[in-house]
């Protein structure tokens, strides 16, 4: 890529002993970055819980929990329209930094809000949060491949989607003790440290990527300020980035119809549980995420040492084929099968849906850093619409229908579009060829060999 040419021609003197100690040091502040975010979507997840409660008990009313959720979910699907002309104005680095500041903020804000005030402060927070933590996760997203290079995106991303599980049971394992034992400020406080020392790891670190600079456009772009036209027309047409290369498009579709699908999933998951068992209606809610995590974090580290064996990335494929197991895997865990059964069966959906979260996520990292930032505010947008509307439509639909019809039809609706991608990817591969893809890129400027492995 024209970054990694650039670097090179800045430092001619290079050697490989060099080389190979520059990127030990830049996977070793991924790792400290890794970190930071780990503890900051701790934060996100304990809140998550807190503030639906502390909504609840301040309003006194679940519709006013709905419209919170729903106001949250807006304001993500709003920033990921945004994402990529922010990203093609500031650095990566920045919107990381700030988006991590607002969100602290935010919460010191709702910490010491007056009674009377809580109200109008917990939709400033849920803007704050929903449409930050959009930002955040674009930024980050599209700049791994800077900051590790392009040969250790699916290492890096690996990482960060591991961090990310353990955070999440973590914060939602321990949001009930925390509220229970010490109250919603004292965990809204601990959320608002979490994002102090997100933004800490950002501050002190060297990363590059994002735009910001003529360095993020393509040359062409400098002439006459045709550039800055261009940029104009790219960031209200950003579906042109998911469909610059062939199979985008559709994978980007695939990852919205597969946000719709979760949403019928988390929303009947608590159904289920409480008609397991009543009196403790938590238990299988809790153990099933658990096993899910864990699921996740092992198929993580099965592809990190599938990479660093093989020298070769998750392709796009693995998106669609681990989609179907995914997919297939949560509507079975809703029929009644014994807890044996149903511990594989958690097992392999967490396990799915970490091939599926490394292969969407690396593939989309193969596009040219001026149009990456755009697919990934994108493909944000898609899954908060996604994941929206699904909520609303299988809210509607367990008044009337078991938790097990509700999430085969919802997942099976993903499956149907992932057979069809499949069958999209498997055409281009008989066209491109495989040695032909890989030995090159393809006219959009997104790498071959993404696409048909």
């Amino acid at each position: 890529m024209t970054h990694d040419i650039e670097q090179a021609d800045d430092r001619p003197d290079q050697t490989p002993a060099d080389d190979r100690a520059g990127r030990a040091r830049g996977e070793r502040r991924y790792r400290f970055l890794v970190a930071g975010y780990a503890l900051s979507s701790y934060g996100t997840f304990l809140n998550m819980v807190a503030l639906n409660l502390f909504v609840y008990e301040t309003t006194g009313r679940a519709l006013a929990l709905g419209l919170f959720m729903a106001v949250r979910l807006g304001s993500g699907f709003v920033a990921g329209l945004i994402a990529g002309g922010l990203l093609a104005r500031f650095c990566a680095k920045s919107v990381m930094l700030w988006t991590n500041v607002a969100q602290a903020a935010v919460m010191l804000l709702l910490v010491f809000a007056p009674m009377g005030m809580r109200t109008a402060v917990l939709t400033a927070v849920s803007v704050v949060v929903g449409g930050c933590g959009t930002l955040f996760m674009v930024a980050l997203r599209s700049s791994i491949p800077e900051m590790v290079g392009e040969d250790r995106r699916s290492w890096a991303n690996s990482l960060s989607i591991t961090g990310r599980s353990l955070a999440m049971v973590a914060g939602f394992a321990s949001a009930g003790v925390v509220v229970s034992l010490v109250g919603y400020t004292a965990a809204f406080v601990v959320d608002m440290a979490t994002f102090v020392v997100c933004a800490v790891t950002v501050a002190l670190l060297p990363i590059p990527g994002g735009g910001g600079g003529k360095d993020t456009r393509p040359d062409s772009e400098g002439d006459s300020g045709r550039g800055t036209r261009k940029g104009r027309w790219q960031r209200p047409g950003a579906f042109l980035a998911s469909a610059a290369a062939p199979g985008l498009g559709l994978m980007v579709v695939l990852r919205s119809v597969d946000a719709f699908g979760s949403s019928s999933h988390n929303a009947a998951l608590p159904v289920h549980s409480a008609a397991l068992d009543a009196a403790h209606p938590a238990v299988f809610v809790s153990a099933f995420w658990c096993l899910w995590a864990l699921g996740n974090v092992a198929a993580q580290q099965v592809i990190r040492q599938y990479v660093e064996r093989t020298g070769r990335t998750v392709g796009a494929p693995g998106f669609g084929y681990g989609t179907c197991l995914m997919s297939g895997a949560f509507v079975l865990a809703f029929a009644g099968f014994p807890w044996a059964a149903t511990v594989v069966i958690a097992l392999a959906a967490g396990a799915a849906d970490g091939l599926t979260e490394v292969s969407y996520t690396s593939h989309l990292q193969t596009l040219p850093i001026d149009l990456r930032g755009h697919a990934f505010g994108l493909s944000a947008t898609v899954e908060n619409l996604g994941f929206g509307v699904g909520m609303i439509l299988v809210a509607a639909a367990l008044d009337r229908y078991s938790p097990l019809t509700v999430v085969a039809w919802s997942h099976g609706a993903a499956v149907v579009v992932a057979v069809v991608f499949l069958v999209r990817v498997s055409g281009l591969r008989r066209r491109a060829g495989v040695p032909a893809a890989r030995s090159g890129s393809d006219r959009s400027g997104a790498k071959c060999d993404g696409q048909v492995r």
